[in-house]
């Protein structure tokens, strides 16, 4: 089936089963309407009207769309690299920031394009990506992003990130990857009356997102903390993501990283957190108070050996929790659905089997993430919510013999999904994504990161 056109109703009918991340019974299907779910259809039951077009799911496990919420799109140029394949956060940066300086607007351009459409493949609908890298030549990267997302058809929250804390003021990156506050606050300003957009079907949004309190001066986290409420849009930053961070935190600011978070005007709603692994129960309990979201990421954490965030406390707390597959050179893949299976199993270290269960991490993958990035309208199958969705098979043979078809995406290793749907579009047909030539995507990509990694 092709694309619907806007004024047609279309019942997707009968999947082979449904997860709504809500509760809802989808067994008879969805309705979508105008980019927009018109019913949510339980065992036996029919549309309320009739539909023009019908597709028959019955091959098919539906769920919402997938929604990351922290990423680098950048760094799919530089995955695996030998260097830093076993090196943890702090090393592994001091390796990767002079290759990243050298980045270029066509780097960019393919570097996003290769993470938005493995992330796609995968049945993500939404992504946020953190970008702080701006180099000189590459003071436009968010609109290079803007363009590659649009081509693309799905949605993101593009955040401008930023470094202004040099190795020469006892930062971590390099002198040449860091920029004045002047700067960062201005193309900041620049990029949401350009870009972001409002509304429950918006396509691009902007958040104000200085990198790390290693990177970034409490100048910059400041003045961002007050431009992000003069313009009403989010603020987003790592922390906590390893103790050598905390220890930064304590010898730069005298604090620990929640109390120089709540010192700067971060410690808010509006905020959310990459990784947020290392907290104390106070803390935990503060960022609950505050409604500060925290993006889980597992495959990164366990890849930097980094630590084990603290989900079930967070989301105890008040926490809204949602899943971030972080840049593609510390998991070295974009794909949620296998972040999902990931958050499954590591959680499950922590708490046990019982206490996370498929469902639970499927709902941090949908509709926490989608609470984590303030889109309310994103992340679950119910009327009025927006047309986005993931459809996966159950043919291969990895999931011979398979009995729960929900549990089966995860636990038996879901990696690509069949269908992918964004405010009504068909974004991936059988597996594919239409008008894009992956071979030539992937040689073009793959020759950038060559020459990006070798300096030539």
């Amino acid at each position: 089936m092709e694309n619907p056109l806007p004024h047609r109703r279309l019942w997707i009918k009968n999947p082979l089963a449904a997860f709504t991340a809500n509760g809802l019974d989808a067994a008879g299907g969805i309705v979508i309407a105008g980019g927009v779910i018109a019913e949510v259809l339980g065992a036996g039951q029919s549309p309320s009207a009739p539909c023009e077009d019908v597709f028959d799911a019955g091959r098919h496990v539906l769920t919402p769309g997938l929604i990351n919420t922290h990423h680098h799109f950048y760094q799919t140029l530089t995955r695996a690299w030998a260097p830093v394949a076993n090196a943890e956060l702090f090393p592994w940066l001091k390796n990767l920031y002079p290759v990243w300086a050298r980045l270029t607007p066509a780097d960019l351009e393919l570097g996003t394009t290769v993470a938005l459409a493995e992330l796609l493949l995968s049945g993500c609908t939404t992504a946020a990506d953190h970008h702080y890298l701006f180099p000189d030549g590459l003071e436009n990267a968010i609109d290079v992003q803007v363009a590659v997302v649009r081509k693309l058809g799905m949605r993101a929250t593009l955040t401008r990130g930023s470094m202004s804390l040099g190795e020469h003021d006892g930062g971590l990156p390099p002198q040449s990857t860091v920029q004045d506050p002047e700067v960062i606050l201005a193309d900041s300003e620049r990029l949401v009356g350009a870009y972001h957009e409002r509304g429950e079907d918006a396509v691009i949004q902007i958040a104000l997102a200085p990198c790390s309190p290693f990177s970034v001066t409490r100048e910059v986290m400041e003045e961002s903390a007050k431009l992000a409420e003069r313009l009403d849009v989010r603020l987003h930053t790592h922390l906590a993501e390893t103790l050598d961070e905390e220890a930064f935190c304590k010898e730069m600011f005298g604090l620990r990283t929640v109390d120089y978070l709540e010192s700067v005007g971060w410690l808010t709603n509006r905020t959310w957190l990459g990784h947020g692994i290392h907290f104390d129960d106070a803390e935990i309990a503060r960022l609950g108070a505050a409604g500060t979201g925290v993006a889980h990421c597992p495959t990164s954490n366990m890849r930097l050996a980094s630590g084990t965030a603290r989900v079930l406390e967070l989301e105890a707390a008040g926490v809204p929790v949602g899943l971030g597959v972080d840049g593609s050179a510390s998991n070295d893949a974009s794909n949620m659905i296998l972040e999902a299976r990931q958050a499954l199993y590591l959680q499950r270290l922590h708490y046990g089997a019982a206490a996370v269960t498929c469902e639970r991490a499927l709902g941090w993958a949908t509709r926490g993430s989608a609470t984590v990035l303030g889109r309310d309208s994103l992340g679950e199958l119910a009327p009025g919510r927006q047309a986005d969705l993931a459809m996966f098979t159950l043919d291969e043979l990895r999931f011979s013999g398979a009995h729960d078809p929900v549990a089966a995406l995860l636990l038996c290793g879901a990696d690509r999904a069949d269908r992918v749907m964004v405010g009504g579009q068909w974004r991936v047909i059988d597996g594919r994504i239409p008008g894009l030539d992956l071979e030539e995507l992937i040689a073009r990509h793959s020759a950038a990161a060559r020459k990006l990694v070798n300096g030539s």
